[in-house]
């Protein structure tokens, strides 16, 4: 299950109003590359591609954190009953489906990251998973870039780790798996990719509390 649009757009507005940023702007690009896509696939639904790209950092709306707005997206889904949702919540983060190569700090409990490793290991990406993982790798608050620059600014922002490299190899992967469903780069059909690639945007750090 998953929401409607407007019931989506809904949520995320209230998301904003509890835990202002810049990732609210960038869930709703995540969102329309999602359904831009989606619309150039065949078995792919653009309405709810969009839908779980608008969702899948919804776990912000609980203030500023690392692995944790994961699980809590996903209980915060579950809560509502949008099961599909839920599971972008978690699988967004984990171009390799392994806990210990997500690049954000662990502050989940040891019993929420035990019920994580287990939901990866229990489940298969399918193309949902895949796309939203492309999607949040491709959209930032300012419009849809490169995969390298997404790439360079998570870096900075979480530095590098053993894993960085198989992470980029594993979301470039499945960025070639939608390329050859649709036989044409994303970047031929993301609006304006060479204008956002290359705005000089300062790097966004959490304030200081």
């Amino acid at each position: 299950m998953f929401p409607s649009r407007e019931m989506a757009e809904r949520e995320l507005e209230i998301a904003g109003k509890l835990n202002q940023g810049p990732w609210i702007q960038h869930s709703i690009n995540v969102g329309l590359a999602a359904e831009i896509i989606a619309e150039k696939c065949n078995d792919i639904n653009p309405d709810k591609a969009y839908v779980l790209g608008l969702l899948h950092d919804i776990g912000r709306r609980y203030g500023i954190s690392a692995r944790r707005h994961g699980i809590d997206g996903y209980k915060f889904m579950m809560e509502k009953g949008w099961d599909e949702a839920a599971r972008i919540c978690l699988t967004h983060s984990f171009p390799v489906t392994d806990f210990d190569k997500e690049i954000g700090g662990n502050d989940m409990s040891e019993e929420e990251s035990e019920f994580v490793i287990k939901y990866l290991s229990d489940i298969v990406y399918d193309d949902y998973d895949k796309l939203l993982i492309v999607c949040d790798s491709i959209a930032d608050a300012q419009g849809f870039c490169m995969l390298e620059k997404r790439f360079v600014n998570t870096t900075r922002r979480y530095g590098t780790f053993p894993f960085t490299v198989e992470r980029w190899n594993a979301t470039f992967e499945m960025k070639e798996y939608f390329e050859q469903l649709m036989n044409c780069s994303i970047y031929d059909i993301l609006p304006n990719v060479k204008e956002t690639t290359f705005i000089d945007a300062p790097l966004w750090k959490p304030p200081v509390s």
